[in-house]
């Protein structure tokens, strides 16, 4: 078993420092250029909470942020109740924030806009009502869902607080509750390891119908058994990303590369890195991904708070552009808020003006 980490909170996630993250600053790369960050997650804690004031406190230091869409992270679910309802507890939370947020009283940025919650696909003819129920809530926000489904079979190996069984993506019943969610015109988001990358194909081959949104380029692992062999990960990974780019209805989230599961060890360093530093160890995954699924099913996104233990906003936003400078005005956009906008419809929204790039 290896040591662990001493900078490791006890979320699996490297823990926040600001007055670190601070000795690195730089100057805002195309301020103009707007932005829906499509990945995000809040919580309250006894330490390191990230609720509203701190996720505006990222989002207002320099990018032109219009919108965010918060990601299920198991966040004030219902302490009572029937189980599979108990995740209705997160979308109220989070709607209420997508509520203060839309009144415009704590600046230009439309947080959670977009809400991908949760409702266990597993759960058969139950999946139907739950997906309204949601709904009900959140209306036109509530855009996804997103199961537990990061899973090895490694001690070592995990990126939740809750460690999910083994699956959920290969139980039987887990394709048709996909069918069902495909049926409401809603995406699945799905973080799992490069290891379950063949899940992925398979689930998105079973259910054509379905948008499959991988999270985080897909897990390239770089802890436990893959320690140190990022080489030997890379090609391994690269061919499944490739054959799921041939699937047209997966899209895939580009970022989430600096969590403690990927192996980077930038939070030992004296100072955080800088953009051009992040953009140079990103750029092998970054590029694969945008030359084999192209822009249009491409969208960069914060994993904010979990991937702030490494770097800070400013600079991680910076480090895309960096990665993105070649491209065009028209693929910039898509890059940067047009794919997000159309996977998960945002252009519903009441406050779409306020959100429209």
């Amino acid at each position: 078993m290896a040591a662990v980490d001493p900078l490791l909170g006890a979320g699996r996630q490297i823990i926040v420092r600001e007055e670190w993250l601070r000795l690195t600053a730089e100057p805002i790369l195309e301020p103009g250029l707007p932005i829906v960050d499509p990945h995000h997650h809040l919580w309250q804690r006894a330490q390191d909470s990230y609720l509203l004031p701190e996720l505006l406190a990222d989002t207002g230091s320099g990018h032109d942020i219009r919108a965010t869409i918060f990601v299920q992270c198991g966040e004030m679910y219902r302490a009572a109740g029937p189980v599979e309802e108990q995740s209705l507890g997160e979308t109220e939370f989070t709607t209420g924030i997508a509520a203060a947020s839309a009144s415009g009283r704590h600046g230009p940025t439309r947080a959670c806009a977009g809400i991908i919650g949760m409702v266990d696909l597993t759960l058969g003819d139950k999946v139907e009502g739950l997906l309204d129920a949601h709904r009900a809530i959140a209306g036109a926000r509530f855009c996804g869902i997103r199961n537990r489904t990061a899973w090895h079979p490694s001690p070592e190996v995990t990126s939740n607080l809750v460690s999910p069984a083994p699956g959920p993506l290969e139980h039987p019943s887990f394709a048709e509750g996909a069918r069902r969610l495909a049926r409401h015109g809603l995406p699945l988001d799905v973080w799992g390891y490069h290891t379950q990358l063949p899940h992925m194909l398979a689930l998105a081959r079973a259910v054509p119908e379905l948008t499959l949104v991988v999270d985080h380029v897909g897990g390239p692992l770089g802890i436990g058994p893959f320690a140190g062999r990022q080489a030997e990960v890379f090609p391994e990974w690269k061919r499944q990303m490739l054959e799921l780019a041939a699937l047209p209805n997966v899209m895939v989230k580009l970022g989430g590369l600096t969590m403690y599961v990927n192996g980077f060890d930038f939070h030992r360093h004296p100072k955080p890195p800088g953009s051009e530093e992040l953009a140079r160890t990103w750029r092998p995954y970054i590029e694969t991904c945008i030359e084999a699924f192209g822009v249009n099913r491409c969208m960069f996104e914060s994993n904010f708070p979990v991937d702030k233990g490494m770097c800070s906003y400013p600079v991680l936003w910076n480090a895309f552009k960096r990665l993105a400078a070649g491209a065009g005005a028209e693929d910039k956009a898509a890059l940067f808020s047009g794919t997000a906008m159309r996977v998960y419809r945002l252009a519903r929204l009441p406050e779409a003006l306020a959100v429209a790039v």
